[in-house]
């Protein structure tokens, strides 16, 4: 590949420096007195690759985004080769005695052959060079050139890449289908992106009124961005702000395979996933997703309430469709012309809600410019009428809000206060989820998100505990049980102010029995501690130490069977079981009574 240094000059003093030592050749091919027809012979070789590098020099000036990658490529190894020509038209300068002559003759007769190979080689790479950068040349050169040999891929993807470069619909496509698949394409993608590829397909994103255009280019930009350095370069090339800008104006089609790409890049690099949200893509995101949801219920009761609070997603739409109409016929036309099939409405809105996902994951700066369009409701009311893999992602959104509100005092208030209209619509359909679905992609997602939310619930709130207490008997998956004891002990840990209160609710709904039977059931099979059941009996009896639930349900043995495997295994947990045996050695009468913990 083309040293850093040599990329850092410009293409003009690259192509200098083989031009003027072609004149210096052919100068000295003039002088030679020895092996004249064979130096005759390089000078009108190298008279002919002097004109091509002219030619070349000439092109360059024609654009300010011409392709320079395989000229620079190429002047390196004309170079090479011009070098070695001058050394041998040197040594031709002056006659050698006969003897002299004699072994020189054997020696320089191979060494003509050889730097004449050479320029040979050199005179086939510059005119398919030319051949594929000239946007008035026809195309036409060698099918793979001498400096392609050793990496035929080059041949493929610098007539691609220069193509890409003119703007051309074809290119773009050829540059996704080498960039599709996973590991076997690999090595295309990393000579596409060390090739400089990328910058036209951005170009032909950003500027392309054609369709074909936007979206070749988009699924190429979209294949390539399953490696993190590939990323980075996307990003560095202004890619985030290209991508953020066409979201909200391109086609449908090309929108899908948009979202597709935020979802990628900002998955792999937290630092693109934080530069979207400063470029507010989650706007444009809301926004796609909210199609078809109705959402007049929940505007006219919050207006009710407060005129200021509800920064309008229908006007969000209005403003996204008068842009993409222009207002007028022919903009109109346009607009129906863009009409979505159903099957790309649906891709659309299950990507733009994984896009969200993965945008507000760990991310408080994006969790709060979602909440802040009051994405909730348009979510709720998904979770609500929706089915499948929409509703899934949808449910994800939520469990990551939550996530980043659960560590955030002032998103927890803003976004989930339960006496404001959109929380109080997540909490009614999270609610429904764990009481009336069986998926664990379901149910899990709703489960942790409520855990992340236990603070906001208040003591009489009884419904959510009950609800989450009837998932510690899920018996068909243990994860959802396992995730329902961490949500349940986030209820009843210390840093819950109705810590008390939400203890004896759980106890209330036979929740004790439950998490014994799963326990009990878990020490019948083997296999790894069950931690968070652990942790939620601690807690349960650290709050409420007297219960006769968790003396008939034997506790303080089961507690004190587990909790040195417990503690060896963490060692942070050693206080909260010493804290819980010894609450439970208090109050439980029999013989553990003497027992100190």
């Amino acid at each position: 590949m083309v040293m850093a240094s040599e990329e850092e000059k410009s293409i003009q003093d690259v192509l200098s420096l083989p031009i003027l030592l072609a004149e210096r050749v052919i100068k000295s091919t003039q002088e030679a007195e020895s092996f004249k027809p064979e130096n005759s012979d390089l000078a009108r070789q190298v008279t002919q690759l002097s004109q091509l590098l002219r030619s070349a020099a000439r092109l360059t000036t024609t654009s300010a985004a011409f392709y320079d990658r395989p000229i620079r490529r190429v002047a390196v190894d004309i170079t090479k080769a011009l070098d070695r020509v001058l050394t041998l038209a040197r040594k031709c300068r002056h006659r050698k005695t006969n003897v002299l002559h004699h072994v020189l003759s054997i020696t320089t007769a191979a060494d003509f052959k050889k730097v004449s190979a050479l320029l040979d080689s050199s005179l086939a790479d510059i005119k398919w060079v030319l051949s594929i950068l000239n946007p008035d040349s026809s195309g036409c050169g060698p099918a793979l050139p001498p400096i392609a040999t050793t990496d035929p891929i080059l041949a493929w993807v610098w007539p691609a890449v220069a193509a890409a470069h003119m703007g051309r619909a074809e290119a773009a496509l050829e540059l996704a289908s080498w960039a599709s698949g996973n590991d076997s394409n690999d090595r295309n993608k990393k000579v596409i992106a060390e090739e400089n590829g990328i910058p036209p397909l951005l170009k032909m994103l950003k500027d392309s009124s054609n369709v074909d255009g936007q979206s070749a280019a988009a699924t190429a930009l979209c294949n390539l961005a399953d490696d993190q350095g590939r990323v980075k370069i996307i990003a560095d090339k202004s890619g985030v702000q290209i991508i953020a800008k066409a979201l909200s104006e391109a086609p449908a089609p090309v929108q899908v395979i948009l979202v597709t790409l935020v979802s990628k890049m900002s998955e792999l690099d937290t630092s693109v996933q934080e530069e979207f949200g400063r470029e507010n893509v989650t706007r444009p995101l809301v926004t796609l997703l909210s199609m078809d949801v109705e959402l007049e219920e929940f505007v006219e009761a919050n207006a009710r309430k407060s005129a200021n609070t509800l920064p309008s997603l229908v006007q969000i739409n209005k403003e996204m469709t008068k842009k993409r109409s222009g207002g007028s016929s022919e903009g109109r036309r346009e607009a129906e012309a863009e009409a979505k099939p159903p099957e790309v409405n649906s891709r659309l809105k299950i990507s733009c809600a994984a896009a969200l996902w993965i945008l507000a994951r760990r991310s408080l700066l994006n969790s709060g410019k979602i909440t802040d369009t009051k994405a909730l409701l348009v979510l709720a009311k998904i979770i609500e009428k929706e089915q499948g893999e929409l509703k899934v992602n949808c449910l994800k959104v939520v469990m990551e809000l939550a996530a980043v509100a659960e560590s955030n005092a002032e998103l927890k208030r803003a976004a989930f206060k339960p006496t404001s209209t959109a929380a109080k619509a997540v909490f009614d359909q999270l609610l429904r989820v764990i009481n009336e679905e069986t998926s664990p992609a379901m149910v899990i997602p709703a489960v942790r998100a409520i855990g992340c939310l236990a603070s906001m619930f208040p003591a009489k709130e009884k419904r959510i505990v009950q609800s989450l207490v009837l998932q510690l008997g899920h018996r068909s998956s243990d994860d959802v049980a396992a995730e329902t004891a961490k949500a349940l002990s986030k209820f009843v840990c210390d840093e819950n102010y109705n810590r008390r209160e939400h203890s004896e609710a759980i106890i209330e709904f036979d929740g004790v029995q439950k998490l014994m039977n799963l326990l009990r059931s878990h020490d019948r099979r083997g296999g790894a501690l069950r931690l968070h059941e652990l942790v939620l009996l601690c807690n349960l009896a650290s709050n409420a130490g007297n219960s006769k639930a968790l003396e008939q349900a034997r506790a303080l043995s089961v507690l004190e069977g587990a909790a040195r495997h417990a503690v060896t295994q963490h060692p942070h947990l050693r206080e909260l079981f010493a804290k819980a045996i010894h609450h439970l050695t208090i109050y439980q009468a029999g013989p553990h009574a003497h027992r100190h913990a």
